[in-house]
Protein backbone atom coordinates (compact mmCIF):
# COMPACT_ATOMS: atom_id res chain seq x y z
CA UNK A 1 0.00 0.00 0.00
CA UNK A 2 1.51 3.33 -1.08
CA UNK A 3 0.56 6.98 -1.28
CA UNK A 4 -1.45 6.39 -4.41
CA UNK A 5 -3.49 3.59 -2.97
CA UNK A 6 -4.25 5.41 0.28
CA UNK A 7 -5.39 8.53 -1.54
CA UNK A 8 -7.54 6.29 -3.72
CA UNK A 9 -9.21 4.87 -0.61
CA UNK A 10 -9.92 8.35 0.75
CA UNK A 11 -11.18 9.72 -2.59
CA UNK A 12 -13.44 6.75 -3.25
CA UNK A 13 -14.77 6.92 0.31
CA UNK A 14 -15.76 10.56 -0.17
CA UNK A 15 -17.29 9.87 -3.57
CA UNK A 16 -19.33 7.00 -2.12
CA UNK A 17 -20.48 9.17 0.79
CA UNK A 18 -21.56 11.98 -1.53
CA UNK A 19 -23.33 9.64 -3.95
CA UNK A 20 -25.02 7.65 -1.16
CA UNK A 21 -26.32 10.84 0.49
CA UNK A 22 -27.75 12.08 -2.81
CA UNK A 23 -29.28 8.80 -3.96
CA UNK A 24 -30.28 7.27 -0.62
CA UNK A 25 -31.07 9.99 1.92
CA UNK A 26 -31.21 8.80 5.54
CA UNK A 27 -34.63 7.39 6.48
CA UNK A 28 -36.82 9.52 8.65
CA UNK A 29 -38.52 8.18 11.79
CA UNK A 30 -41.90 6.58 11.05
CA UNK A 31 -44.85 8.81 11.82
CA UNK A 32 -47.36 7.92 14.51
CA UNK A 33 -50.39 7.62 12.22
CA UNK A 34 -54.04 7.40 13.08
CA UNK A 35 -56.51 5.36 11.08
CA UNK A 36 -55.95 5.51 7.29
CA UNK A 37 -56.68 8.93 5.88
CA UNK A 38 -59.89 9.36 3.99
CA UNK A 39 -59.67 10.90 0.51
CA UNK A 40 -59.65 14.67 0.72
CA UNK A 41 -62.04 16.64 -1.42
CA UNK A 42 -60.62 18.87 -4.11
CA UNK A 43 -62.42 21.98 -2.84
CA UNK A 44 -59.59 23.24 -0.56
CA UNK A 45 -57.49 23.99 -3.61
CA UNK A 46 -59.73 24.65 -6.56
CA UNK A 47 -63.01 25.84 -5.02
CA UNK A 48 -61.90 28.09 -2.16
CA UNK A 49 -62.36 31.84 -2.72
CA UNK A 50 -59.73 34.08 -4.26
CA UNK A 51 -58.80 37.35 -2.67
CA UNK A 52 -61.67 39.45 -3.99
CA UNK A 53 -64.21 37.23 -5.72
CA UNK A 54 -67.09 35.81 -3.65
CA UNK A 55 -68.00 32.40 -5.03
CA UNK A 56 -70.75 30.36 -3.38
CA UNK A 57 -69.75 27.49 -1.09
CA UNK A 58 -68.85 24.34 -2.93
CA UNK A 59 -71.59 21.77 -3.47
CA UNK A 60 -71.80 19.36 -0.62
CA UNK A 61 -70.59 21.86 1.96
CA UNK A 62 -72.24 21.14 5.29
CA UNK A 63 -74.81 23.69 6.47
CA UNK A 64 -73.54 26.12 9.05
CA UNK A 65 -75.16 27.55 12.17
CA UNK A 66 -77.65 30.35 12.03
CA UNK A 67 -76.51 33.89 12.66
CA UNK A 68 -76.47 35.10 16.27
CA UNK A 69 -78.64 37.96 17.44
CA UNK A 70 -75.71 40.42 17.26
CA UNK A 71 -74.39 40.46 13.66
CA UNK A 72 -70.77 41.47 13.22
CA UNK A 73 -69.35 42.08 9.75
CA UNK A 74 -67.48 44.57 7.60
CA UNK A 75 -69.10 46.52 4.77
CA UNK A 76 -66.31 46.10 2.23
CA UNK A 77 -63.25 43.98 1.64
CA UNK A 78 -60.07 45.54 2.99
CA UNK A 79 -56.46 44.56 3.62
CA UNK A 80 -54.92 44.66 7.08
CA UNK A 81 -51.14 45.04 7.22
CA UNK A 82 -49.09 44.27 10.32
CA UNK A 83 -45.45 45.35 10.25
CA UNK A 84 -42.69 44.54 12.69
CA UNK A 85 -38.94 45.12 12.30
CA UNK A 86 -38.64 41.63 10.81
CA UNK A 87 -41.84 40.90 8.86
CA UNK A 88 -44.69 42.43 6.93
CA UNK A 89 -47.88 40.37 7.18
CA UNK A 90 -50.93 41.14 5.06
CA UNK A 91 -54.42 39.78 5.74
CA UNK A 92 -57.64 40.08 3.81
CA UNK A 93 -60.77 40.51 5.92
CA UNK A 94 -62.55 38.18 3.47
CA UNK A 95 -62.31 35.03 5.52
CA UNK A 96 -59.55 36.58 7.69
CA UNK A 97 -56.91 34.79 5.64
CA UNK A 98 -53.17 35.48 5.43
CA UNK A 99 -52.39 36.48 1.84
CA UNK A 100 -48.79 37.67 2.26
CA UNK A 101 -45.96 37.18 4.74
CA UNK A 102 -42.71 38.89 3.75
CA UNK A 103 -39.40 38.59 5.59
CA UNK A 104 -37.30 41.72 5.83
CA UNK A 105 -33.56 42.12 6.17
CA UNK A 106 -30.85 39.66 5.19
CA UNK A 107 -33.29 36.78 4.77
CA UNK A 108 -35.31 38.69 2.19
CA UNK A 109 -35.02 38.94 -1.56
CA UNK A 110 -34.97 42.50 -2.87
CA UNK A 111 -36.33 45.63 -1.21
CA UNK A 112 -39.79 44.14 -0.61
CA UNK A 113 -38.46 41.10 1.23
CA UNK A 114 -38.96 37.39 0.69
CA UNK A 115 -42.53 36.15 0.28
CA UNK A 116 -43.36 32.97 2.22
CA UNK A 117 -47.02 32.69 1.12
CA UNK A 118 -47.07 31.01 -2.26
CA UNK A 119 -48.85 32.98 -4.98
CA UNK A 120 -51.85 31.07 -6.36
CA UNK A 121 -54.68 31.41 -8.83
CA UNK A 122 -57.30 30.53 -6.22
CA UNK A 123 -57.60 29.73 -2.52
CA UNK A 124 -57.45 28.69 0.16
CA UNK A 125 -54.88 30.88 1.89
CA UNK A 126 -53.24 30.14 5.26
CA UNK A 127 -55.70 30.09 8.19
CA UNK A 128 -58.73 29.55 5.96
CA UNK A 129 -61.46 27.43 7.59
CA UNK A 130 -62.58 24.12 6.08
CA UNK A 131 -64.42 20.97 7.04
CA UNK A 132 -62.24 18.05 8.19
CA UNK A 133 -62.73 16.50 4.72
CA UNK A 134 -61.34 19.66 3.10
CA UNK A 135 -64.63 21.22 1.95
CA UNK A 136 -64.51 25.00 2.54
CA UNK A 137 -66.74 26.80 5.03
CA UNK A 138 -68.84 29.71 3.87
CA UNK A 139 -67.00 31.78 6.49
CA UNK A 140 -64.07 31.98 4.05
CA UNK A 141 -66.22 34.31 1.93
CA UNK A 142 -67.53 36.37 4.84
CA UNK A 143 -66.26 39.88 5.50
CA UNK A 144 -64.76 40.02 8.99
CA UNK A 145 -64.56 43.16 11.08
CA UNK A 146 -60.90 43.89 11.87
CA UNK A 147 -59.41 45.60 14.90
CA UNK A 148 -55.70 46.40 15.39
CA UNK A 149 -54.03 47.02 18.74
CA UNK A 150 -50.49 47.50 20.04
CA UNK A 151 -49.32 46.00 23.32
CA UNK A 152 -45.80 47.30 23.80
CA UNK A 153 -43.63 45.81 21.04
CA UNK A 154 -46.32 43.24 20.18
CA UNK A 155 -48.84 43.91 17.40
CA UNK A 156 -52.28 42.31 17.46
CA UNK A 157 -55.02 42.07 14.85
CA UNK A 158 -58.41 40.59 15.70
CA UNK A 159 -61.02 39.52 13.10
CA UNK A 160 -64.66 38.88 14.07
CA UNK A 161 -67.70 37.82 12.11
CA UNK A 162 -71.22 36.75 13.02
CA UNK A 163 -73.88 36.37 10.38
CA UNK A 164 -75.65 33.90 8.09
CA UNK A 165 -72.35 32.20 7.21
CA UNK A 166 -71.65 31.46 10.88
CA UNK A 167 -69.68 32.98 13.74
CA UNK A 168 -65.90 33.01 14.11
CA UNK A 169 -63.09 35.01 15.64
CA UNK A 170 -59.40 34.98 14.67
CA UNK A 171 -56.63 36.66 16.61
CA UNK A 172 -53.01 37.04 15.48
CA UNK A 173 -50.45 38.49 17.94
CA UNK A 174 -46.99 39.23 16.51
CA UNK A 175 -44.16 39.03 19.06
CA UNK A 176 -40.69 40.65 19.07
CA UNK A 177 -38.88 37.28 18.77
CA UNK A 178 -40.16 36.72 15.24
CA UNK A 179 -42.99 34.35 16.19
CA UNK A 180 -46.72 35.01 16.45
CA UNK A 181 -49.64 33.57 18.36
CA UNK A 182 -52.83 32.30 16.73
CA UNK A 183 -56.24 31.95 18.40
CA UNK A 184 -59.27 30.82 16.36
CA UNK A 185 -62.79 30.22 17.64
CA UNK A 186 -65.58 28.89 15.42
CA UNK A 187 -68.77 28.89 17.46
CA UNK A 188 -71.51 26.47 16.47
CA UNK A 189 -69.80 25.52 13.22
CA UNK A 190 -69.60 21.84 14.07
CA UNK A 191 -66.45 19.97 13.05
CA UNK A 192 -63.98 22.35 11.43
CA UNK A 193 -60.30 22.65 10.54
CA UNK A 194 -57.82 25.25 9.31
CA UNK A 195 -55.25 25.07 6.55
CA UNK A 196 -51.59 25.99 6.16
CA UNK A 197 -50.03 26.31 2.73
CA UNK A 198 -50.35 25.03 0.12
CA UNK A 199 -46.65 25.11 -0.62
CA UNK A 200 -44.08 27.55 0.66
CA UNK A 201 -42.50 30.56 -1.06
CA UNK A 202 -42.44 31.07 -4.82
CA UNK A 203 -39.49 28.95 -5.98
CA UNK A 204 -38.23 29.27 -9.52
CA UNK A 205 -38.42 26.36 -11.92
CA UNK A 206 -34.66 25.94 -11.48
CA UNK A 207 -35.14 25.66 -7.72
CA UNK A 208 -37.90 23.11 -8.16
CA UNK A 209 -35.69 20.96 -10.36
CA UNK A 210 -32.65 21.14 -8.07
CA UNK A 211 -31.76 17.92 -6.27
CA UNK A 212 -30.79 20.01 -3.25
CA UNK A 213 -34.23 21.63 -2.95
CA UNK A 214 -36.36 20.28 -0.08
CA UNK A 215 -40.18 20.43 -0.14
CA UNK A 216 -41.74 18.48 2.69
CA UNK A 217 -44.16 18.28 5.55
CA UNK A 218 -42.39 18.20 8.88
CA UNK A 219 -43.62 17.39 12.38
CA UNK A 220 -42.45 16.47 15.88
CA UNK A 221 -43.86 13.66 18.01
CA UNK A 222 -42.21 13.71 21.41
CA UNK A 223 -38.53 13.99 20.53
CA UNK A 224 -38.85 12.26 17.15
CA UNK A 225 -38.73 14.38 14.00
CA UNK A 226 -40.79 13.20 11.03
CA UNK A 227 -40.37 14.36 7.43
CA UNK A 228 -42.80 13.60 4.59
CA UNK A 229 -41.08 14.40 1.29
CA UNK A 230 -43.33 15.96 -1.35
CA UNK A 231 -41.02 14.75 -4.13
CA UNK A 232 -41.56 11.06 -3.38
CA UNK A 233 -44.75 10.65 -1.32
CA UNK A 234 -48.06 10.34 -3.16
CA UNK A 235 -50.60 9.45 -0.47
CA UNK A 236 -52.15 11.73 2.17
CA UNK A 237 -50.50 11.37 5.57
CA UNK A 238 -52.78 11.53 8.60
CA UNK A 239 -51.14 12.35 11.93
CA UNK A 240 -52.90 11.61 15.20
CA UNK A 241 -53.27 14.69 17.38
CA UNK A 242 -52.14 13.09 20.64
CA UNK A 243 -48.43 13.76 21.20
CA UNK A 244 -48.12 16.04 18.15
CA UNK A 245 -45.93 18.92 19.36
CA UNK A 246 -45.81 20.85 16.11
CA UNK A 247 -46.42 20.41 12.40
CA UNK A 248 -45.68 22.51 9.33
CA UNK A 249 -44.19 22.85 5.86
CA UNK A 250 -40.54 23.34 4.95
CA UNK A 251 -38.15 23.79 2.08
CA UNK A 252 -34.35 23.88 2.07
CA UNK A 253 -34.04 27.22 3.86
CA UNK A 254 -37.45 28.22 5.26
CA UNK A 255 -40.16 26.89 7.53
CA UNK A 256 -43.82 27.59 8.36
CA UNK A 257 -44.98 25.72 11.46
CA UNK A 258 -47.75 25.69 14.06
CA UNK A 259 -47.21 24.41 17.62
CA UNK A 260 -50.71 23.67 19.03
CA UNK A 261 -51.46 24.80 22.59
CA UNK A 262 -54.97 23.31 22.62
CA UNK A 263 -55.94 19.67 21.86
CA UNK A 264 -55.81 18.61 18.21
CA UNK A 265 -57.83 15.79 16.70
CA UNK A 266 -55.48 15.22 13.76
CA UNK A 267 -53.31 16.83 11.11
CA UNK A 268 -53.39 15.87 7.44
CA UNK A 269 -50.71 16.41 4.78
CA UNK A 270 -52.36 16.28 1.35
CA UNK A 271 -50.04 16.00 -1.70
CA UNK A 272 -50.73 18.46 -4.50
CA UNK A 273 -49.61 18.96 -8.07
CA UNK A 274 -47.68 22.23 -8.27
CA UNK A 275 -47.97 24.01 -11.61
CA UNK A 276 -45.72 27.12 -11.50
CA UNK A 277 -47.06 30.24 -13.16
CA UNK A 278 -45.59 31.64 -16.34
CA UNK A 279 -42.82 34.20 -15.66
CA UNK A 280 -44.06 37.69 -16.25
CA UNK A 281 -47.60 36.56 -17.06
CA UNK A 282 -49.68 39.03 -15.05
CA UNK A 283 -52.53 37.41 -13.17
CA UNK A 284 -51.25 33.88 -13.81
CA UNK A 285 -49.53 32.70 -10.62
CA UNK A 286 -49.03 29.07 -9.68
CA UNK A 287 -51.87 26.58 -9.53
CA UNK A 288 -52.21 23.83 -6.93
CA UNK A 289 -54.49 20.85 -7.53
CA UNK A 290 -54.97 17.53 -5.71
CA UNK A 291 -52.79 14.70 -6.94
CA UNK A 292 -55.04 12.26 -8.87
CA UNK A 293 -54.71 8.49 -8.45
CA UNK A 294 -51.80 7.07 -10.40
CA UNK A 295 -54.02 5.48 -13.07
CA UNK A 296 -55.70 8.84 -13.78
CA UNK A 297 -52.64 11.08 -13.98
CA UNK A 298 -51.53 12.76 -17.16
CA UNK A 299 -47.88 12.84 -18.18
CA UNK A 300 -47.73 16.51 -17.20
CA UNK A 301 -49.09 15.75 -13.74
CA UNK A 302 -46.64 12.88 -13.33
CA UNK A 303 -43.66 15.11 -14.11
CA UNK A 304 -44.91 18.23 -12.31
CA UNK A 305 -43.37 19.26 -8.96
CA UNK A 306 -45.28 18.39 -5.80
CA UNK A 307 -46.26 20.35 -2.71
CA UNK A 308 -48.40 19.82 0.39
CA UNK A 309 -51.56 21.34 1.85
CA UNK A 310 -51.66 21.03 5.64
CA UNK A 311 -55.06 20.62 7.34
CA UNK A 312 -55.25 20.81 11.15
CA UNK A 313 -58.45 19.69 12.89
CA UNK A 314 -58.85 20.99 16.48
CA UNK A 315 -60.89 19.38 19.23
CA UNK A 316 -63.78 21.66 20.11
CA UNK A 317 -64.56 25.20 19.06
CA UNK A 318 -61.24 26.84 20.00
CA UNK A 319 -57.75 26.43 18.60
CA UNK A 320 -54.62 28.18 19.93
CA UNK A 321 -51.05 27.75 18.74
CA UNK A 322 -47.66 29.37 18.53
CA UNK A 323 -46.43 29.98 14.99
CA UNK A 324 -43.10 30.50 13.30
CA UNK A 325 -42.79 31.56 9.67
CA UNK A 326 -39.15 32.22 8.85
CA UNK A 327 -35.66 31.05 7.96
CA UNK A 328 -34.15 27.79 9.20
CA UNK A 329 -31.38 29.62 11.00
CA UNK A 330 -30.04 27.21 13.61
CA UNK A 331 -29.19 29.64 16.41
CA UNK A 332 -32.51 31.43 16.02
CA UNK A 333 -34.55 28.23 16.02
CA UNK A 334 -32.64 26.89 19.03
CA UNK A 335 -33.65 29.99 21.02
CA UNK A 336 -37.36 29.19 20.54
CA UNK A 337 -39.18 26.79 22.88
CA UNK A 338 -40.28 24.20 20.29
CA UNK A 339 -37.03 22.46 19.23
CA UNK A 340 -37.45 23.69 15.67
CA UNK A 341 -33.67 23.48 15.25
CA UNK A 342 -34.23 19.78 14.53
CA UNK A 343 -35.43 20.82 11.07
CA UNK A 344 -31.81 21.82 10.29
CA UNK A 345 -30.61 18.34 9.42
CA UNK A 346 -26.84 17.92 9.29
CA UNK A 347 -26.71 14.14 9.21
CA UNK A 348 -24.75 11.73 11.37
CA UNK A 349 -21.97 14.20 12.16
CA UNK A 350 -24.23 17.08 13.17
CA UNK A 351 -22.13 17.76 16.27
CA UNK A 352 -19.15 18.70 14.09
CA UNK A 353 -21.41 20.71 11.79
CA UNK A 354 -22.61 22.87 14.70
CA UNK A 355 -19.03 23.61 15.70
CA UNK A 356 -18.15 24.50 12.12
CA UNK A 357 -21.21 26.78 11.85
CA UNK A 358 -20.16 28.68 14.98
CA UNK A 359 -16.64 29.05 13.58
CA UNK A 360 -17.90 30.16 10.15
CA UNK A 361 -20.16 32.82 11.64
CA UNK A 362 -17.41 34.04 13.98
CA UNK A 363 -14.99 34.46 11.06
CA UNK A 364 -17.68 36.32 9.10
CA UNK A 365 -18.59 38.61 12.02
CA UNK A 366 -15.05 39.36 13.27
CA UNK A 367 -12.52 38.82 10.47
CA UNK A 368 -14.01 39.18 7.00
CA UNK A 369 -17.60 40.16 6.19
CA UNK A 370 -17.81 37.84 3.20
CA UNK A 371 -18.95 34.25 3.55
CA UNK A 372 -16.89 33.16 0.54
CA UNK A 373 -13.64 34.27 2.14
CA UNK A 374 -14.91 32.98 5.49
CA UNK A 375 -15.18 29.52 3.90
CA UNK A 376 -11.61 29.84 2.61
CA UNK A 377 -10.27 30.86 6.03
CA UNK A 378 -12.23 28.14 7.82
CA UNK A 379 -10.89 25.54 5.38
CA UNK A 380 -7.35 26.72 6.11
CA UNK A 381 -8.07 26.47 9.84
CA UNK A 382 -9.45 22.94 9.49
CA UNK A 383 -6.36 21.87 7.56
CA UNK A 384 -4.09 23.32 10.25
CA UNK A 385 -5.99 21.49 12.98
CA UNK A 386 -5.79 18.23 11.05
CA UNK A 387 -2.14 18.74 10.10
CA UNK A 388 -0.79 16.37 12.82
CA UNK A 389 -3.04 13.58 11.52
CA UNK A 390 -2.14 14.39 7.94
CA UNK A 391 1.58 14.39 8.72
CA UNK A 392 1.30 11.10 10.57
CA UNK A 393 -0.50 9.64 7.58
CA UNK A 394 2.22 10.96 5.26
CA UNK A 395 5.03 9.46 7.38
CA UNK A 396 3.27 6.09 7.47
CA UNK A 397 2.68 6.14 3.72
CA UNK A 398 6.35 7.04 3.14
CA UNK A 399 7.44 4.00 5.14
CA UNK A 400 5.05 1.82 3.17
CA UNK A 401 6.35 3.30 -0.07
CA UNK A 402 9.95 2.49 0.96
CA UNK A 403 8.90 -1.09 1.72
CA UNK A 404 6.95 -1.45 -1.50
CA UNK A 405 9.81 -3.15 -3.48
CA UNK A 406 10.19 -5.79 -0.74
CA UNK A 407 6.40 -6.26 -0.56
CA UNK A 408 6.22 -6.74 -4.32
CA UNK A 409 9.10 -9.23 -4.16
CA UNK A 410 7.23 -11.31 -1.57
CA UNK A 411 4.10 -11.26 -3.70
CA UNK A 412 5.99 -12.29 -6.84
CA UNK A 413 7.65 -15.14 -4.98
CA UNK A 414 4.36 -16.50 -3.70
CA UNK A 415 2.25 -15.70 -6.77
CA UNK A 416 2.73 -19.18 -8.45
CA UNK A 417 1.66 -20.91 -5.23
CA UNK A 418 -1.51 -18.92 -4.51
CA UNK A 419 -3.62 -21.22 -6.70
CA UNK A 420 -3.50 -25.00 -7.13
CA UNK A 421 -3.44 -26.86 -10.44
CA UNK A 422 -7.25 -26.63 -10.71
CA UNK A 423 -7.10 -22.85 -10.33
CA UNK A 424 -8.64 -22.85 -6.85
CA UNK A 425 -7.24 -20.49 -4.18
CA UNK A 426 -4.53 -22.03 -2.01
CA UNK A 427 -5.53 -20.71 1.41
CA UNK A 428 -2.46 -22.11 3.12
CA UNK A 429 -0.11 -20.33 0.68
CA UNK A 430 -2.03 -17.09 1.11
CA UNK A 431 -1.75 -17.38 4.89
CA UNK A 432 2.01 -17.95 4.75
CA UNK A 433 2.48 -15.01 2.34
CA UNK A 434 0.57 -12.74 4.71
CA UNK A 435 2.60 -13.96 7.68
CA UNK A 436 5.83 -13.14 5.83
CA UNK A 437 4.55 -9.64 4.99
CA UNK A 438 3.45 -9.08 8.61
CA UNK A 439 6.90 -10.13 9.80
CA UNK A 440 8.42 -7.57 7.41
CA UNK A 441 6.11 -4.82 8.75
CA UNK A 442 6.99 -5.74 12.34
CA UNK A 443 10.72 -5.74 11.71
CA UNK A 444 10.53 -2.26 10.15
CA UNK A 445 8.07 -0.87 12.74
CA UNK A 446 5.41 -0.12 10.11
CA UNK A 447 1.63 -0.28 10.59
CA UNK A 448 -0.07 -1.07 7.24
CA UNK A 449 -3.18 0.83 8.36
CA UNK A 450 -1.20 3.77 9.72
CA UNK A 451 -1.71 5.79 6.54
CA UNK A 452 -5.42 5.06 6.18
CA UNK A 453 -6.57 5.59 9.75
CA UNK A 454 -5.69 9.31 10.04
CA UNK A 455 -7.38 9.97 6.71
CA UNK A 456 -10.50 8.11 7.79
CA UNK A 457 -10.60 10.10 11.04
CA UNK A 458 -10.82 13.27 8.94
CA UNK A 459 -13.90 12.09 7.04
CA UNK A 460 -16.45 13.02 9.78
CA UNK A 461 -15.21 16.61 9.73
CA UNK A 462 -15.22 16.76 5.93
CA UNK A 463 -18.69 15.20 5.73
CA UNK A 464 -20.04 17.57 8.39
CA UNK A 465 -18.69 20.54 6.40
CA UNK A 466 -20.36 19.18 3.26
CA UNK A 467 -23.76 18.95 5.02
CA UNK A 468 -23.31 22.39 6.60
CA UNK A 469 -22.51 24.17 3.34
CA UNK A 470 -25.37 22.37 1.56
CA UNK A 471 -28.00 23.64 4.02
CA UNK A 472 -26.69 26.80 5.74
CA UNK A 473 -29.10 29.68 5.17
CA UNK A 474 -26.21 32.04 5.89
CA UNK A 475 -24.97 31.27 2.37
CA UNK A 476 -28.32 31.90 0.68
CA UNK A 477 -27.93 35.01 -1.45
CA UNK A 478 -24.43 35.61 -0.03
CA UNK A 479 -21.98 36.74 -2.76
CA UNK A 480 -18.31 35.86 -2.95
CA UNK A 481 -16.74 37.80 -5.79
CA UNK A 482 -17.16 38.39 -9.50
CA UNK A 483 -19.88 36.24 -11.02
CA UNK A 484 -20.50 34.25 -7.82
CA UNK A 485 -23.44 36.20 -6.41
CA UNK A 486 -25.04 33.38 -4.42
CA UNK A 487 -22.95 30.81 -2.56
CA UNK A 488 -26.01 28.57 -2.11
CA UNK A 489 -26.53 28.27 -5.89
CA UNK A 490 -24.47 26.46 -8.50
CA UNK A 491 -21.90 28.41 -10.51
CA UNK A 492 -23.89 29.57 -13.58
CA UNK A 493 -20.80 29.35 -15.80
CA UNK A 494 -19.27 26.19 -14.23
CA UNK A 495 -15.96 27.98 -13.72
CA UNK A 496 -15.48 26.90 -10.09
CA UNK A 497 -16.21 23.19 -10.73
CA UNK A 498 -13.86 23.12 -13.74
CA UNK A 499 -11.05 24.82 -11.81
CA UNK A 500 -11.71 22.43 -8.94
CA UNK A 501 -11.41 19.49 -11.35
CA UNK A 502 -8.11 20.92 -12.63
CA UNK A 503 -6.70 21.09 -9.11
CA UNK A 504 -7.90 17.53 -8.51
CA UNK A 505 -5.99 16.40 -11.62
CA UNK A 506 -2.85 18.30 -10.56
CA UNK A 507 -3.04 16.80 -7.09
CA UNK A 508 -3.24 13.30 -8.60
CA UNK A 509 -0.26 14.06 -10.87
CA UNK A 510 1.85 15.14 -7.90
CA UNK A 511 1.09 11.98 -5.94
CA UNK A 512 3.67 9.20 -6.37
CA UNK A 513 2.80 6.79 -9.17
CA UNK A 514 2.03 3.12 -8.76
CA UNK A 515 2.79 0.11 -10.85
CA UNK A 516 -0.84 -1.07 -10.72
CA UNK A 517 -2.44 -0.10 -14.07
CA UNK A 518 -5.98 -0.33 -12.63
CA UNK A 519 -5.15 2.22 -9.93
CA UNK A 520 -3.56 4.52 -12.51
CA UNK A 521 -6.72 4.44 -14.63
CA UNK A 522 -8.94 5.07 -11.62
CA UNK A 523 -6.88 8.06 -10.56
CA UNK A 524 -7.00 9.43 -14.08
CA UNK A 525 -10.82 9.23 -13.96
CA UNK A 526 -11.26 10.67 -10.46
CA UNK A 527 -10.79 14.36 -11.45
CA UNK A 528 -13.34 13.97 -14.25
CA UNK A 529 -15.83 12.20 -11.97
CA UNK A 530 -15.48 14.85 -9.26
CA UNK A 531 -15.89 17.66 -11.81
CA UNK A 532 -19.14 16.19 -13.14
CA UNK A 533 -20.37 15.51 -9.60
CA UNK A 534 -19.72 19.09 -8.49
CA UNK A 535 -21.25 20.86 -11.52
CA UNK A 536 -24.61 21.28 -9.79
CA UNK A 537 -23.31 21.66 -6.24
CA UNK A 538 -23.71 24.97 -4.33
CA UNK A 539 -20.82 27.33 -5.05
CA UNK A 540 -19.92 27.52 -1.35
CA UNK A 541 -19.36 23.77 -1.26
CA UNK A 542 -17.29 23.82 -4.47
CA UNK A 543 -15.22 26.70 -3.08
CA UNK A 544 -14.48 24.66 0.03
CA UNK A 545 -13.35 21.66 -2.00
CA UNK A 546 -11.27 23.83 -4.33
CA UNK A 547 -9.54 25.47 -1.35
CA UNK A 548 -8.92 22.07 0.20
CA UNK A 549 -7.36 20.84 -3.06
CA UNK A 550 -5.05 23.88 -3.28
CA UNK A 551 -3.88 23.31 0.29
CA UNK A 552 -3.29 19.61 -0.41
CA UNK A 553 -1.26 20.52 -3.50
CA UNK A 554 0.88 22.93 -1.48
CA UNK A 555 1.42 20.36 1.25
CA UNK A 556 2.28 17.63 -1.27
CA UNK A 557 4.74 19.97 -3.00
CA UNK A 558 6.52 20.55 0.32
CA UNK A 559 6.63 16.81 1.04
CA UNK A 560 7.92 16.05 -2.46
CA UNK A 561 10.65 18.66 -2.10
CA UNK A 562 11.71 17.28 1.29
CA UNK A 563 11.75 13.79 -0.17
CA UNK A 564 13.88 14.96 -3.08
CA UNK A 565 16.41 16.60 -0.77
CA UNK A 566 16.64 13.49 1.39
CA UNK A 567 17.32 11.35 -1.67
CA UNK A 568 19.95 13.84 -2.91
CA UNK A 569 21.75 13.79 0.44
CA UNK A 570 21.68 9.98 0.59
CA UNK A 571 23.12 9.70 -2.93
CA UNK A 572 25.86 12.33 -2.50
CA UNK A 573 29.22 10.83 -1.29
CA UNK A 574 30.35 12.05 2.11
CA UNK A 575 33.58 14.08 2.59
CA UNK A 576 35.30 11.09 4.20
CA UNK A 577 34.36 8.86 1.28
CA UNK A 578 35.80 11.37 -1.22
CA UNK A 579 39.14 11.56 0.68
CA UNK A 580 39.38 7.79 0.75
CA UNK A 581 38.72 7.67 -2.96
CA UNK A 582 41.48 10.23 -3.68
CA UNK A 583 43.97 8.28 -1.59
Amino acid sequence: MDNRRLLLVAALSLAILFSWQLIFPPPEPPAPVAEPAQPVAEEPVAAAPPQVASPLPAPGTAPESAAPTQPVAAATETRVIVETPEVRAEFTNRGAQLVSYRLKGSAGDGPEGLELVAARRDGPYPFALVRPDGAPLALNDALFAAEETAEGPARTVRFRHAGPAGAAEKLFRFLPNGTFEVEITASGAGDWALVLGPGLRNPSLKDLESRFEVRAGVYLYGDELGVYDARSEEEPLELAGGGLRWVGLEDTYFLTVLAPETPVERALLQPLVYQPGEPGAEGQPARFSPLPPEAQRTKEQEKAPRAFLLIIEPKGERFAAGAYFGPKEYTRLAALPWELEKTVRWGTFGFFARILLVALRWIHDHLVANYGWAIVLLTVGINLLLLPLTHKSYVSMRKMQDLNPKIQAIRERWRPKLKDKQGKPNLEAQRKMQEEMNALFKSQGVNPAGGCLPLLLQLPVLWAFYNLLSTAIELRGAPWMGWIRDLSAADPYYVLPIVMGGTQWLQARMTPTTADPMQRRLFQLMPLLFTVLFLGFPSGLVLYWLTNNVLNIARQAVYNELRKREETRSEAPSEKTRRTAKT
